[in-house]
């Protein structure tokens, strides 16, 4: 029996030790700093939390019976005096008496007497009195007084009716306004958090000073992921330990590893990125300028050569008309200065679609304008131009010919594809940059769709282009069935129109 005894309590004092050895383990992984400041600051917030509460109510539900209290003394008192007024029927002594009764309580909101039949004989609300305040509250034959609480414009009002004569003269309603009682429940509010975060800055100031020093490892883990985010991203962590701390240094360790080849070859392609991305803009800047400028050419061609040639030729031809004899001639050439008349008109007409000269004189507005106008009678769809903010100077010319190329080219979509009857453009320029939409009523499209197919979107990526040499954006937002919506906005250096004169037609 000694010997089993003695096996038993070696084997309990060994479980014993395995146990020991196992918490101690456990005690080491856990997050020592969280397990004391959560549990400080929890039971601080907890307790002050319940305190605050529990008060605020107790003081709230004592405020509201002294003011309901007052309420009910204020209208028996008005009850009591009004009496012998009404029976004289004298309503201006009554009158004074609830101006004299409000001027000395505060809390009143307002004040009226009504007779039996529901009129008012006198009130404090001056000119306008509010009628719905008559079905808000009313007192039953046997009962000393009524009380209503309801919210208001000004706040919660209790409402208290206190019969005249046992309502045989009417009725005195008086109104108390709750402010005062909310301002006394906000201050307590406030004195009492004030002592909580008070009390909870002592708590947590010793969970600090008692977590410091058992959370040396943690703080040089943070040390360690600041120089990190400021980008020293080969920094190494030392590892004190195996329990959770030390794991997680490890595992900082082969991050700040990952994050730095990372780091590297991310740097690589965005400066590959980068220089591509100024060569395409460099390029589609320099092809949209050099596509202006030719623009811009052959329409100065057309108007000063082609047209000039074209009307010496309408002049040689109506001459020979005037000289021919054969009637025959006469009719042929008559048909050729038409031909002629016809082709100097579209000749004018092309002028004005490669580069519209009213554009570079005269501005965005008149430009758009006009264009507007020929397409109205094109393809008779109605437009509605809206312009906002150009009444007196002009933007730049290169902001000039991006938006009424983009709106040239919105419209353009719109007489091919949407099937419209109606457009809303709008121009309007604030104080640092100018917003261009244009929307139609047509059967719109799907946006995703549109742009996946080959040789399709080609037209919103130069509006969108257009607008992002500029440093402005480009949406467009498009449904089945709905219609289609294009928004451009173009930021605008204020200076840089100053002295360049809007003009309009």
């Amino acid at each position: 029996m000694g010997l089993k005894y003695r096996l038993k309590e070696i084997n309990q004092k060994l479980q014993i030790n395995s146990l020991v050895k196992y918490a101690t383990g456990v005690l080491k992984r856990v997050r020592v700093q969280y397990k004391i400041l959560g549990l400080v600051v929890g039971v601080v917030l907890l307790l002050s939390s319940m305190i605050v509460w529990q008060m605020g109510n107790i003081l709230t539900n004592n405020l509201r019976d002294q003011l309901d209290k007052r309420a009910v003394s204020i209208g028996s008192d008005v009850a009591a005096r009004a009496t012998n007024e009404l029976l004289i029927n004298n309503d201006y002594a009554v009158y004074e008496l609830l101006q004299n009764t409000l001027k000395n309580n505060q809390d009143i909101l307002y004040l009226f007497v009504v007779d039996p039949q529901g009129n008012v004989l006198a009130h404090t609300f001056g000119e306008a009195f509010p009628k719905e305040l008559l079905k808000a509250n009313a007192v039953a034959g046997t009962d000393n007084y009524h009380l209503t609480v309801f919210r208001t414009e000004v706040g919660i009002v209790r409402d208290v009716a206190v019969p005249i004569l046992n309502g045989k003269l009417g009725v005195a309603r008086v109104g108390m306004n709750e402010n005062g009682l909310q301002k006394a429940v906000l201050q307590m509010t406030w004195n009492l958090l004030l002592i909580a975060l008070f009390v909870s800055a002592l708590g947590i100031i010793a969970a600090v000073l008692l977590t410091r020093v058992l959370t040396q490892p943690i703080r040089e883990l943070v040390a360690l992921t600041q120089r990190v985010t400021k980008g020293e991203l080969d920094v190494q962590g030392i590892v004190h330990s195996q329990d959770e701390i030390g794991v997680l240094t490890e595992a900082f360790n082969q991050m700040t590893v990952s994050l730095s080849q990372n780091h590297r070859e991310r740097e690589k392609l965005m400066g590959a990125l980068k220089e591509k991305e100024e060569m395409r803009l460099q390029l589609l800047e320099k092809v949209m300028t050099a596509q202006e400028e030719e623009r811009k050419r052959i329409s100065r061609e057309l108007h000063d050569e082609t047209s000039q040639a074209l009307t010496s030729l309408m002049v040689g031809i109506k001459v020979l008309e005037s000289e021919a004899s054969v009637c025959a001639v006469g009719d042929r050439l008559q048909d050729m200065r038409q031909i002629v008349s016809q082709t100097l008109e579209e000749v004018h007409h092309l002028a004005r679609e490669l580069r519209p000269s009213v554009l570079d004189d005269m501005g965005l507005v008149p430009a758009l304008d006009r264009y507007i106008r020929e397409y109205e009678m094109k393809f008779e769809i109605e437009i509605d131009f809206n312009v906002n903010g150009f009444q007196e100077y002009r933007v730049s010319a290169a902001i000039e010919v991006a938006l009424y190329r983009i709106v040239q080219e919105a419209l353009t979509n719109v007489a091919k594809y949407a099937e419209a009857s109606t457009v809303s453009v709008l121009l309007d320029w604030r104080e640092d940059w100018v917003l261009a939409i244009v929307e139609d009523n047509g059967k719109g499209f799907d946006l995703n769709q549109a742009v996946a197919q080959p040789g399709q979107g080609l037209g919103l990526f130069g509006m969108q282009e257009r607008a992002a040499l500029l440093g402005g954006t480009f949406n467009i937002e498009s449904q089945n069935g709905i219609g289609t919506t294009v928004f451009i906005k173009i930021p605008v250096n204020m200076n840089q129109g100053q002295g360049r004169k809007e003009l309009h037609v």
